[in-house]
């Protein structure tokens, strides 16, 4: 994107608003030699009695060096739920703006433009499940601030075309935010190597997919200094707990053992999509580049409740435009996977 203005995108609240300064935020240290009478915390140590690093700092160095970009290019938020809501909040003007999105995908975009109530001018994927970048780019308009393309996407599992992607971030003149949750699966490189080239691209992360870490709740952002400046100035000042930093920190410094995690459950996902492509009543098995399979079946809601019935919770996405009678199978371990796949040769 050439010429490319953050400025204009930026909301006049979010330009003139002075961030709150936390007690931590005054200094850099490890705190390790410090006496701290600053933030009136209980000063009997138990390990979480004093306020987390607002900056996250350990964890961000750790996670910067690994993507290859600088800790100024990131910022961490209480699951990427957060960090797509203050995207939201930094560029988006109520009532005013709008952002497009490229159903099916993920569902959290239109509640978050629904909270902040921003228009969300919806552009069908087509019948492959790819961008339809002419209908796209007409859709967009003056207001139009933010683009969500959620790659691989959910819940079709593949990942959009390179080019695609190219020709929308080189025309759009708005900040186009990639959301990378299942990006560890795929063959493709993550869109992070691209930050310098396209000063409107924002990438979305987690340690929720493959760093197996739903329940701590930690989301990531690689993007601009200048748009992480802007975030950081209306994030809260203690959105990452001391908890989860500290189990954070634990599994990233363990890259081969979740490399290993990732590469059994593609193995079992190979192992899956066999079978479901002998069943009578797959129709079609989708191609993925996630830890999940999306499947075309004869009656969605039958399979569904006949999984169900021998405790088996899938995900019925037939309500999803393009989805009909379709169900989302995610990638268990070998033991679920044998059960899955044994009651499914029950269901022919």
């Amino acid at each position: 994107m050439k010429n490319f203005d953050l400025n204009i995108l930026v909301r006049e609240t979010v330009k003139d608003l002075k961030p709150y300064s936390s007690a931590r935020d005054e200094y850099v240290s490890d705190g390790s030699d410090m006496i701290f009478l600053d933030a009136n915390e209980n000063p009997f140590e138990n390990g979480v009695n004093r306020y987390p690093d607002p900056q996250q700092r350990s964890l961000k160095a750790i996670l910067a060096k690994q993507k290859g970009v600088l800790e100024e290019n990131t910022l961490l938020g209480n699951g990427s739920d957060e960090v797509l809501d203050l995207i939201f909040r930094a560029f988006c003007e109520p009532g005013q703006d709008n952002i497009i999105t490229m159903p099916p995908t993920y569902g959290m975009y239109k509640v978050l433009s629904g909270i902040n109530a921003i228009e969300n001018r919806e552009v069908l994927l087509t019948p492959d499940y790819e961008l339809d970048v002419p209908s796209i780019l007409k859709n967009t308009g003056t207001r139009t601030k933010l683009m969500f393309i959620c790659s691989p996407n959910n819940p079709t599992g593949n990942a959009f075309s390179k080019q695609h992607i190219k020709e929308l971030l080189d025309a759009f003149k708005g900040l186009i935010v990639i959301d990378e949750a299942y990006i560890d699966f795929a063959e493709h490189e993550s869109w992070v190597t691209s930050l310098a080239q396209y000063p409107n691209l924002l990438v979305t992360q987690t340690l929720s997919k493959a760093y197996g870490m739903a329940g701590i709740r930690l989301g990531i952002c690689y993007a601009s200094k200048e748009v992480i400046a802007i975030l950081n100035k209306i994030k809260p000042p203690y959105n990452v707990n001391q908890l989860t930093q500290d189990r954070a920190l634990d599994r990233v410094v363990a890259p081969k053992l979740v490399a290993a995690e990732v590469d059994r459950i593609l193995t079992e996902r190979d192992t899956l999509v066999k079978t479901l492509n002998r069943l009578s009543f797959v129709e079609t098995v989708n191609p993925s580049d996630a830890n999940f399979v999306l499947v075309k079946v004869d009656n969605a809601d039958k399979r569904y409740n006949e999984l169900l019935k021998a405790q088996i919770v899938v995900r019925n996405r037939s309500n999803q435009p393009l989805c009909e009678n379709t169900l989302r199978f995610t990638v268990g371990t070998s033991e679920e996977n044998e059960k899955l796949i044994t009651i499914l040769k029950e269901m022919e």
